[in-house]
């Protein structure tokens, strides 16, 4: 029957000029003639763009070191109770909130104790109402049917509107078997003698996540000799899935089309470059990286993957090994300087490529740096966190003009109290740490205790003989039952304080306070300050922030017991970047799928040459 319903389709064909190939520049031209009678036009609300000519959118140190002596309180501080040195080191020593994974497993523990759970509701009333939005938990047949037996399942759910559409998308969902979905292809073009663009585009998305590529080239010709024009979605996949055959040339063409009229996406690039990387066209292949990276776009690890994975030694002809080489090198570069770090697989395919390289000795191996910041497997000593003068310069800069002084600053504050602020820091010493009283305070599980919990977060500060800052704010100097009179008198007695009004922001004054003070004063706080970072103007700037961050910010391990002396999470002294010294390599790697955007991994990739 599908067979049949295929050569009708092909029947009902209006003649379609071809893809043509002009010279040394591939071109692609779509037929324009008058939508076949045998397809209804294309539906307005489907959720996808269609390509025209029309539619062009692009995807588109002030202030000076401390004495010798200070410092090196501050790192014993920080040595004692986040790095875990010497005979303090042990186990238990917490892991940085800025760890791979920290927070989903914070996530999946608060999950946990909330007890969630849900149950799938069955019935048929509830069934046929998923069925009306699309929702992809509507249960399917587990075998094909015939056009009787797909009419019965329709007025058995009271004949929704856009049944074939929901259920082929229930089917896409589930990953059901490819003859189901052909038999209600066959129901449909029965049941209306016509197959919507939508419904073809559907069935076109199931084929090729279920690798049905024969079938894909049959809906390539129905669409492209019935439609006058293909929206983006046909394209990409289109070009996803000629791009794993024999016929992945033929990708080009449909690329060609996709650039005329919006820019296409780094998938429909990697797909192209991987396969002409199998197909040993190296030439095409690095023409279309340099075409993307060009457009600014961000190429995914897939394409990255494929570049490091196949190297043609015997293609000297047409790009020599060094030339490969030096491509290669630059993509490291490129991770270093954009902060990207590989998943495990290109990093598999990076260790390969570099073991394999003619006439060098590298040997890769998996590993993970010690505390003090030296490679377990080379004992490479790895870059430090801490920022040159110039870096440390360049942010301070760029937070004092987009943060502190930023166009919604005074919507936090005023401009009394922040001159207020400023004229108070510039009479005191410089800061070891300024303390976020208010975030410290409530990091308890007691809730009336919030100036004791205060209070023991700055005595542990004080035993190291830090300068500290603690900011608040003026109802904390109100006594009352959390706010204890005779703990806010000692934590004024061991810190320096600035209580500000009660609407105004702590973080701007923090950041102010800390950068102010000099490169190696610290702050605590369990705020992670993205909202900050992203006021900054470029992703450069950012990327020093973060880095910044990582190396100064001190966050409260747990909650603050009475009786129990204060510990810190731990803070990396090394920073966590691709980098090399010419003989060796050392790459940190993804080996998670939970990793959020503030965090960073914790498996590296060494790789030394031998001598």
């Amino acid at each position: 029957m599908w067979s049949t319903v295929i050569f009708q389709l092909r029947k009902c064909l209006m003649t379609s000029l071809p893809f043509n190939n002009q010279g040394s520049s591939v071109t692609l031209v779509l037929p324009y003639a008058p939508l076949i009678q045998c397809y209804r036009g294309f539906n307005s609300n489907l959720g996808c763009r269609r390509l025209s000519k029309n539619n062009t959118r692009q995807d588109n140190v002030h202030g000076g070191l401390k004495k010798s002596t200070i410092r090196q309180r501050t790192e014993d501080l920080i040595g004692r109770v986040t790095d875990g040195r010497g005979k303090m080191q042990n186990a238990s020593i917490p892991k940085s909130v800025f760890a791979a994974g920290t927070a989903k497993k914070t996530a999946e523990m608060q999950k946990r104790k909330a007890g969630l759970s849900s149950e799938e509701d069955h019935r048929p009333d509830a069934m046929a109402r998923r069925m009306s939005r699309g929702d992809g938990n509507v249960p399917h047949p587990e075998k094909p049917l015939s056009v009787e037996e797909w009419r019965q399942l329709k007025e058995s759910l009271g004949n929704p509107a856009r049944f074939d559409i929901n259920m082929l998308s229930a089917m896409l969902h589930n990953g059901a078997d490819l003859d189901i979905a052909k038999s209600l292809l066959t129901f449909a073009a029965t049941e209306s003698g016509t197959l919507s663009y939508e419904l073809l585009l559907r069935y076109l998305t199931f084929c090729v996540k279920g690798n049905h590529d024969t079938e894909v080239f049959d809906v390539y010709d129905i669409m492209r000799g019935s439609f006058p024009s293909l929206d983006t979605g046909a394209c990409s996949l289109f070009i996803r899935s000629f791009s794993r055959t024999a016929r992945w040339k033929e990708a080009l063409s449909i690329l060609q089309y996709f650039k005329k009229v919006v820019t296409p996406s780094p998938g429909n690039y990697g797909h192209i470059i991987a396969a002409a990387m199998l197909h040993g066209d190296l030439i095409t292949a690095w023409a279309l990286y340099d075409e993307l990276m060009a457009k600014g776009l961000n190429p995914q690890q897939e394409t990255w993957t494929s570049l490091f994975k196949r190297v043609c030694t015997e293609d000297v002809a047409t790009m020599s090994l060094n030339q490969q080489k030096e491509r290669l090198l630059g993509i490291l570069l490129y991770l270093r300087n954009n902060q990207v770090y590989p998943q495990l697989s290109l990093a598999s395919s990076i260790k390969t490529w570099f073991e394999s390289i003619p006439g060098q000795h590298w040997r890769g191996a998996w590993t993970s740096a010690s505390p003090k910041g030296t490679c377990k497997s080379c004992g490479t000593e790895l870059e430090s966190i801490q920022l040159t003068s110039e870096e440390y310069q360049q942010l301070r800069d760029r937070v004092m003009t987009d943060i502190i002084q930023g166009r919604d600053i005074f919507n936090k504050t005023t401009p009394e109290e922040l001159e207020r602020f400023k004229a108070f820091v510039k009479k005191k010493p410089t800061f070891d740490v300024v303390v976020d009283g208010l975030n410290v305070a409530n990091n308890n599980n007691n809730r009336s205790k919030l100036s004791e919990t205060l209070l023991a977060v700055v005595s542990e500060l004080k035993l190291q003989g830090l300068t500290i800052l603690v900011l608040g704010r003026k109802h904390m100097l109100q006594p009352s039952r959390l706010w204890d009179k005779h703990n806010m008198k000692l934590i004024q007695q061991r810190a320096h304080c600035f209580f500000t009004d009660n609407i105004s922001e702590d973080d701007p004054f923090l950041l102010y306070a800390t950068l102010h003070s000099g490169n190696h004063c610290r702050f605590v706080s369990r705020d992670l300050m993205r909202d900050h970072k992203a006021c900054l103007p470029d992703e450069a700037t950012r990327r020093l922030f973060f880095k910044w961050q990582r190396g100064h910010q001190l966050v409260v391990h747990g909650h603050v017991s009475v009786g129990k002396r204060v510990q810190f999470q731990s803070v990396a002294g090394y920073d966590t970047i691709v980098q090399t010294s010419g003989d060796a390599w050392h790459i940190p790697y993804d080996d998670t799928d939970v990793r959020s955007s503030y965090e960073v991994p914790q498996k590296w990739l060494c790789l030394t040459k031998m001598h």
